[in-house]
C-alpha cells in the first residue's frame, strides 16, 4: 500500500503543473465560449474520460515503445528527469499572464460540434500535451526498473493518480465559467509557482536515480 502511495503522491505531483487543471481550464473557456451548462457538463465528463483513456494508453505501452528503439531505463530516467526539472524551472521564473478567455467561432457551435473537437484539441494538446507524454515515459520507466510486484503496484499507483487527476479536470472544465469569477489569475499562478518548485525537485530526484543506475551498471 506504501508503495501504491508513493508512486501516486509522485505521479500526481509530477503531472498536476504540467496538465495545470485550472489554467487549462480558462483556455478550455477560451474556446468553448458562451455556452449552456450543460454543454460545459457533458464536454467535461467526455474529455476527462478521453484524458484518462489517452495518458494510460501512454504509461502501459511506455516500456514496449523504450525497448523497439532499444532506449534503457536509467537513460530515460536522466533524459526525463531533466526534462522534468526544466519544465518546473520554466514554470517557477515564467512571467504572469491572464489567460485569454476571448470569444471564438466554437461560440456559437452546436454541442455536436464541439464534441467532435474532444480528442483534439480539447484533450491533446490543450489538457494534456507533449510535456504529459514525456511525463509518463518518465514515470513508465522508473516503475518499471524490474519485473516484480513492487513495479506492478507502481503502476498502479500511477493509474490511480491519472484517474483522480482527470476528475479534476473534469471538475475544473464543469465549473470553468464560475472558477474565472471566483478565482483570480494571480492566485492561480501563485499555486502554480509552488507546484512548479515541487516538479523541479522531482525531476532532479528522477535524474539522480537514473545517474545511481548508469554509475552502478558501469561498475559492474
Amino acid at each position: 500500500m506504501l508503495i501504491v502511495l508513493k508512486y501516486f503522491g509522485l505521479a500526481f505531483s509530477a503531472l498536476l503543473p504540467v496538465v495545470n487543471p485550472l489554467g487549462s481550464a480558462l483556455v478550455f473557456l477560451g474556446l468553448v465560449g458562451p455556452a449552456p451548462a450543460e454543454v460545459f457538463r457533458s464536454l467535461a465528463r467526455r474529455i476527462a474520460i478521453s484524458t484518462t483513456l489517452f495518458l494510460m494508453v501512454v504509461e502501459l505501452v511506455g516500456a514496449a515503445l523504450l525497448n523497439f528503439f532499444g532506449i534503457s531505463l536509467p537513460v530515460v530516467q536522466v533524459a526525463g528527469g531533466f526534462v522534468l526539472a526544466a519544465m518546473g524551472w520554466g514554470l517557477l521564473n515564467e512571467k504572469d499572464a491572464s489567460p485569454s478567455t476571448e470569444e471564438t467561432s466554437a461560440a456559437t457551435a452546436e454541442l455536436s460540434s464541439l464534441e467532435a473537437q474532444v480528442f483534439y484539441p480539447f484533450t491533446f494538446p490543450v489538457t494534456a500535451g507533449p510535456g504529459c507524454i514525456v511525463v509518463m515515459l518518465t514515470l513508465s520507466a522508473h516503475a518499471s526498473r524490474t519485473k516484480t510486484l513492487e513495479d506492478i503496484l507502481g503502476h498502479l499507483g500511477i493509474l490511480m493518480a491519472v484517474v483522480v487527476l482527470s476528475f479534476t479536470v473534469f471538475l475544473c472544465y464543469r465549473y470553468a465559467p464560475g472558477i474565472t469569477r471566483k478565482i483570480s489569475p494571480q492566485t492561480i499562478h501563485g499555486i502554480l509557482r509552488v507546484i512548479a518548485f515541487i516538479l523541479l525537485c522531482i525531476g532532479v530526484q528522477i535524474a539522480w536515480k537514473g545517474v545511481e543506475s548508469l554509475i552502478q551498471s558501469v561498475a559492474k
